[in-house]
């Protein structure tokens, strides 16, 4: 998800005045036309109107580079990615749950849609997207979406940041018109070959510079703040490639294009008759889990940019569901709500959720009448706006930020990483679940131990905090440190426990009884949760004295 400057958070506000309380429409209040939605007249919503058109088009200018990289990326026909965004624009974007939010396909999904292509192939693709859309419908039905904003942020970091560098590892391939390796660790072990073979073939170094000029224009052309305002960076970016290649005729691969139909592939029986499978089941879990997980911080994102309503994630999860059942269903990709996208609508002025629809309207008339524009955009161009892509999803700040203000947080965003970049997207982001349970668990789980001794020779100990499995060993050998050598006995407290688990509870009992023979009697003063106990002393719960 690409981050949105707090410069241009302020800019899109003071722009976009969304009618969020609309104006009173008493008895006496005149009237110059027909009242519309929310009391506005007719020149209300002309105006609203005419700012929907404008920016569905803006957005439709960024969706088709996009959509066909991503197409690209994935090794699917290119025409898919075009589907998906039609199919994320006329119906996702009818659907209630965000106004301004626009969905399609995204980078962030690409690595797993790849990977599920190679081992599945590309009828079953229909099959995993269909599921994972019931999936998610069920999710929003159950009103399970605000649980997704339960998700440690810097496993999502850490997956994004995962997502950007495998995709940028095998992007850099297609930048020399070459084909990348499987896995991710492959194409990193690859690179110095990569390099090699690209410095001594004329065609791959030229392949190369395309790429790279792309990724500049893709940089610098923000900077140009009139010329942005009417065209957007990746449309500047591709069509100044395109033009580059065409005129000097260079020996570029270009897209190739095999027709709508042709490549619209619903899945058969064959293809769902695998979702018994334990490794096809895990993928449809991860596309809807990922994509969940992406639209939900997306819709938050956007909600910061407009006074308009908030995105409902419930109705939101249904929407992008019913979504992702009809890419599944034609056989496209995979949608989210895309940040780019969205951004985009706000700050191009965009009022109702209008302008997403309308922008599913252009890109099913561009990829109806004029698949053929896609045939003249070289590779390497679009292999240059996902390298972009996939380096603004690395979190350099946040790591930064984070090591020096939370430690545990960044290494549990390191280490998603590098589980997803050796293994896949799946199995690395259910590691870094499991990190940030366990360093929850550990951070609260702080147990003391004070020991008094009194005049008698027995030795009082009371234990605080919260004890679980994870802090037993460290209970453990305070509690053997405190030990009395007169043999007068030991009573343990443990009434200043807030939360003790049967793991403790077990461990702490063996020691009563255990040292009740060898160190004198043993008594113990019972926890939260701990019934009295007859077999190493009187159980009373109360403080140490």
């Amino acid at each position: 998800m690409d981050k949105i400057p707090l410069s241009h958070a302020r800019k899109v506000l003071s722009r976009t005045k969304l009618r969020s309380n609309p104006p009173h429409s008493g008895p006496n209040a005149k009237s110059s036309g027909t009242k519309g939605p929310g009391g506005a007249g007719r020149g209300g919503l002309r105006r609203d109107f005419r700012a929907d058109v404008t920016a569905s088009l803006v957005v439709f200018l960024i969706a088709v580079p996009l959509s066909v990289g991503i197409a690209v990326a994935s090794g699917v026909p290119v025409e898919l990615g075009l589907v998906t965004g039609v199919v994320g624009g006329l119906l996702t974007g009818l659907l209630p749950g965000s106004s301004l939010q626009v969905s399609g396909p995204a980078a962030g999904l690409t690595v797993l849609v790849y990977e599920a292509v190679r081992e599945f192939g590309l009828t079953a693709l229909g099959a995993l997207v269909l599921t994972a859309g019931l999936l998610q419908i069920a999710m929003g039905l159950l009103r399970l979406g605000r649980w997704f904003r339960a998700i440690s942020v810097s496993v999502v970091q850490g997956m994004l940041a995962g997502i950007g560098l495998v995709l940028m590892a095998g992007q850099i391939y297609a930048m020399a018109d070459m084909r990348p390796p499987g896995s991710g660790p492959e194409k990193l072990a690859g690179i110095p070959d990569l390099i090699i073979d690209t410095l001594i073939s004329t065609d791959a170094l030229t392949a190369a510079a395309v790429g790279s000029g792309t990724i500049a224009v893709l940089v610098l052309w923000p900077r140009w703040r009139r010329g942005a305002q009417f065209v957007p960076a990746p449309l500047a970016a591709v069509a100044l490639a395109t033009s580059v290649v065409a005129g000097l005729n260079l020996p570029v691969a270009r897209i190739e294009v095999n027709g709508l139909l042709d490549a619209v592939q619903p899945p058969g029986s064959a293809d769902f008759a695998r979702l018994g499978e334990m490794s096809v089941l895990g993928t449809v879990l991860a596309f809807a889990l990922i994509a969940s997980a992406e639209t939900l911080f997306s819709a938050a994102a956007v909600d910061r940019l407009h006074e308009g309503p908030r995105t409902d994630y419930n109705k939101e999860l249904i929407a992008q569901g019913a979504g992702n059942t009809v890419c599944g269903a034609l056989g496209a990709l995979p949608m989210t709500a895309v940040i780019v996208r969205s951004a985009a609508n706000v700050q191009a002025g965009a009022k109702t959720k209008a302008s997403r629809v309308l922008h599913g309207v252009w890109l099913l008339v561009f990829v109806t009448l004029v698949p053929w524009a896609l045939e003249v955009i070289p590779v390497a161009a679009l292999a240059g706006v996902l390298m972009h892509a996939g380096w603004k999803l690395l979190p350099f700040q946040d790591v930064v930020r984070l090591w020096r203000e939370h430690r545990g947080e960044a290494v549990v965003l390191v280490v998603t990483t590098g589980a997803i970049v050796t293994t896949n997207l799946f199995e690395g982001v259910v590691i870094g679940l499991l990190m940030a349970v366990a360093k929850a668990a550990w951070e609260t789980s702080h147990v003391h131990v004070e020991a008094r001794t009194a005049e008698d020779g027995t030795v009082h100990v009371r234990v605080l905090g919260n004890a679980n499995f994870l802090r037993l060993p460290r209970i453990l050998d305070e509690l053997e440190a405190t030990l009395p050598h007169s043999g007068r006995g030991v009573e343990l407290d443990l009434s200043g426990l807030r939360h003790m688990d049967h793991a403790c509870r077990s461990a702490l009992t063996a020691w009563a009884e255990r040292n009740a023979g060898s160190r004198g009697p043993v008594a113990t003063g019972h926890g939260p949760g701990s019934p009295p106990h007859a077999g190493s002393g009187p159980w009373s719960g109360q403080p140490a004295p």
